[in-house]
């Protein structure tokens, strides 16, 4: 079956808008407004800009380091690793009808991380990382895609060193969490330092209230089959 993939800047059109990384609002939004803009990348009151998809629901994911480069050795992976298991943990505990397992076998898994050497200014190339040749991640990305029915097959997550140590765990949580089909940040001051989707700011290393409702919404518990976001 011919697949579809999302890139940072994906070319994608619904309606008049075109897709893109995040939505500038302001002041606190409504729940519907907020699930809408992070689900399908719609303004308040808008279209959808992309398309929703979505892991099955009630799907097990195995989550792996597929890569971790010599740069990356001492205190950043530890750092790293001990903030993927955080981020594991704060969104198995959302509620959403959705679990990560964390796997040692990069090759049988549903997300891979990939810690590359690399310095944020320079294009990927040759890495074999899917969705990443050629692409320049200034700290973290995610490409994930999806068959023609909206459900998503696979994600890889791609972080550079110049991801500041301090920066791990927010943004393994925004990574892991967007790798979920929620792939549109929130360009509002209101947000920064409260949502994981907040576009300028890193602060948050857990998720806020709407985050979880967000998730849920996408995951909902005792649900089957795949729903469409309008």
């Amino acid at each position: 079956m011919r697949l579809a993939m999302i890139w940072a800047l994906a070319l994608l059109l619904a309606g008049p808008l075109r897709a893109q990384d995040y939505i500038a609002t302001t002041g606190p939004l409504a729940d519907d407004d907020f699930y809408r803009l992070v689900a399908c990348a719609a303004p308040p009151r808008g279209p959808c800009a992309k398309p929703s998809v979505r892991w099955p629901l009630g799907a097990q994911l195995k989550v792996a380091i597929a890569r971790m480069d010599r740069a990356f050795l001492g205190r950043p992976q530890a750092r790293a690793r001990a903030a993927l298991a955080r981020a594991v943990q704060y969104l198995n505990a959302t509620g959403a009808n959705i679990r990560l397992v964390r796997s040692d076998s990069p090759a049988n898994a549903d997300i891979r991380l990939y810690f590359v050497d690399n310095d944020g200014r320079t294009p990927l190339l040759g890495k074999g990382i899917r969705g990443f040749e050629g692409a320049v991640v200034r700290g973290g990305a995610v490409r994930i895609w999806w068959d023609q029915a909206g459900i998503i097959q696979g994600a890889n997550i791609v972080f550079t060193r110049r991801l500041a140590i301090r920066d791990y765990e927010s943004a393994l949580l925004e990574e892991l969490t967007q790798s979920l089909g929620l792939m549109t940040d929130i360009k509002n001051s209101h947000y920064n330092g409260l949502s994981i989707f907040a576009e300028d700011s890193n602060a948050t290393k857990q998720l806020a209230p709407q985050d979880k409702m967000a998730l849920r919404r996408h995951y909902r518990p005792g649900e089957t089959g795949l729903r469409q976001t309008r």
